[in-house]
């Protein structure tokens, strides 16, 4: 799907696609020569020499079905994976240069294997600017920064964490100054990315929702029991085969929706889209990123009563949690994703009650736009 948008970001990542459906999935690794890769459900395996350690021994060590998964992942994301690549991936391989890939239960469980690599007393300097369960599970230990005013991270000698685009508000934070900023000041600084929002295929640092209807997440850390169980893992494998195509899809709709309603001040007051050039980070988003996901934001006019009127009349567009599925979702963050923020907290960051979160999917544009449409005037009458 050839879309001249696209040419404003950085260029596609190279053998994206190819590296999906192939990478460490070759059908002779396995008697049957299947070339969907097989579930493996065993959760004990048999040692020859219990002397000598050997690739699998229980499942929360290692799982065939786990370990193919960390392994495109990782080659997507510039891991580079344990194995020889399929093609070549040199470019991507620069843009992370981790050595290894591990998947997660969820988002949570990845963030609190992180924070193990943490000794009592480290404090971790994160951006005010963060999704609900990340800011519920690091307050205790967590200095907050304004995560786009890289003087805030400066002279850090304390972790940092950044979430880009921000979740709900779609703060984009630019990695690399902030990764050269603590990195020049004390080069062993962990500087974590969480990136739910793109997916490796527009932005390579992180990944979770993205890459199918399950919840797994991977990062680059030590892992220590969060294990995602090996359906899950063939379920986040499978999606991954179709990322490049349902990602460009979501680019298209989530920038028709995002236009769509920055076209009708009277009912919307804001729209947040980091790929409409009125966007505050439009440039630093065109420079790490190749495209745009179909996470948009709005602040609808009036107040809590309209916000919830819309979200009562929409049809297409179910309200719920969760984002990135083929369905079209609605979220009011004030009381769902962010309820555990506290309220002041919360206005201060732009999370308001008249503020709505729209993961765009799949649908037919013209019947996304309709839609939107209808549930808005009717939140007004």
């Amino acid at each position: 799907m050839a879309d001249k948008r696209c040419s404003e970001f950085l260029p596609a990542f190279p053998h994206f696609a190819t590296n999906a459906i192939h990478f460490a999935q070759e059908p002779e690794q396995w008697n049957s020569r299947a070339v969907v890769p097989p579930i493996t459900l065993s959760t004990s395996f048999k040692q020859k020499d219990p002397r000598r350690d050997q690739r699998y021994k229980y499942s929360r060590f290692g799982n065939p079905s786990r370990h193919i998964l960390e392994e495109v992942v990782g080659v997507l994301d510039g891991a580079g994976g344990g194995q020889k690549q399929l093609v070549d991936c040199t470019n991507l391989a620069a843009a992370d240069g981790a050595k290894y890939c591990l998947a997660y239960s969820s988002g949570v469980g990845a963030i609190l294997n992180i924070c193990h690599l943490l000794k009592t007393g480290d404090t971790v300097i994160c951006m005010d600017d963060v999704y609900g369960g990340e800011y519920s599970t690091l307050w205790l230990q967590s200095s907050l920064c304004k995560g786009s005013n890289l003087s805030d991270v400066r002279n850090s000698e304390f972790p940092i964490w950044l979430e880009t685009p921000a979740n709900p508000t779609l703060k984009v934070i630019d990695i690399k100054a902030c990764a050269d900023v603590a990195h020049g000041m004390q080069k062993d600084v962990l500087v974590a990315v969480d990136n739910s929002f793109m997916s490796p295929y527009f932005q390579q640092f992180s990944r979770n929702k993205f890459l199918s209807r399950v919840l797994p997440s991977a990062c680059s850390s030590e892992g220590l029991g969060a294990v995602p169980s090996p359906f899950d893992c063939y379920m986040c494998n499978r999606g991954l085969k179709t990322l490049h195509v349902r990602m460009k899809l979501h680019f298209h709709n989530g920038l028709a929706v995002a236009k769509f309603l920055k076209k009708h001040p009277e009912w919307v007051e804001e729209v947040l889209y980091p790929g409409l050039p009125c966007h505050p980070q439009y440039e630093v988003t065109k420079k790490q990123c190749t495209g745009v996901s179909g996470m948009v934001s709005f602040y609808i006019k009036g107040n809590r009563d309209n916000a919830f009127a819309f979200l009562k009349n929409l049809k297409v567009f179910t309200p719920g949690f969760s984002l990135g599925g083929f369905e079209s979702l609605a979220a009011h963050p004030a009381t769902m994703s962010h309820a555990s923020v506290p309220k002041k907290e919360r206005e201060a960051l732009g999370i308001t009650d008249t503020l709505i979160r729209l993961s765009v999917g799949l649908e037919d544009e013209e019947d996304l736009l309709a839609d939107l449409d209808q549930a808005l005037k009717a939140a007004f009458e």
